[in-house]
């Protein structure tokens, strides 16, 4: 049988569960307005020029994400998506944009879609292809 104080202290540790991204508030995304486009050199081991905006989210915070992937046409007062988890070498950025939303155009160098459900080109149906041939060229 616990006693008064071990029962008090068990009620505080699940009432005051700390949020790991405090600036989504419980959501999933929030839409957020780019301010300024910059670019921010990861720690120790790593070297590299990652890209990463300062944005003022919807819920009237500003916020530090990453730009994923490679090549964007972000400017000032695009609107992205973010979510939570940033990237792990780069200090203070904890939340990253999301590709294929909004002003964040996708990726189409690479074949994987399945991320954010991005639907299949034309070009790389064959039946469509096949049916469609002066559409598609």
């Amino acid at each position: 049988m616990a006693t008064k104080n071990q029962s008090a202290k068990l009620l505080t540790r699940y009432i005051y569960k700390k949020l790991n991204r405090p600036k989504l508030a419980y959501s999933p995304q929030r839409r957020t307005t780019v301010l300024r486009l910059r670019i921010i050199t990861p720690r120790k081991p790593n070297s590299a020029r990652r890209p990463t905006i300062k944005g003022f989210m919807s819920s009237k915070k500003k916020v530090l994400s990453y730009l994923p992937g490679a090549g964007h046409t972000i400017r000032r007062h695009s609107k992205v998506i973010i979510r939570g988890g940033g990237a792990r070498d780069l200090p203070v950025v904890n939340y990253t944009c999301m590709r294929g939303l909004l002003d964040f155009e996708p990726l189409r160098t690479k074949k994987r879609r399945s991320l954010y459900g991005l639907k299949r080109p034309l070009e790389s149906i064959t039946h469509v292809r096949r049916r469609y041939r002066n559409l598609v060229d």
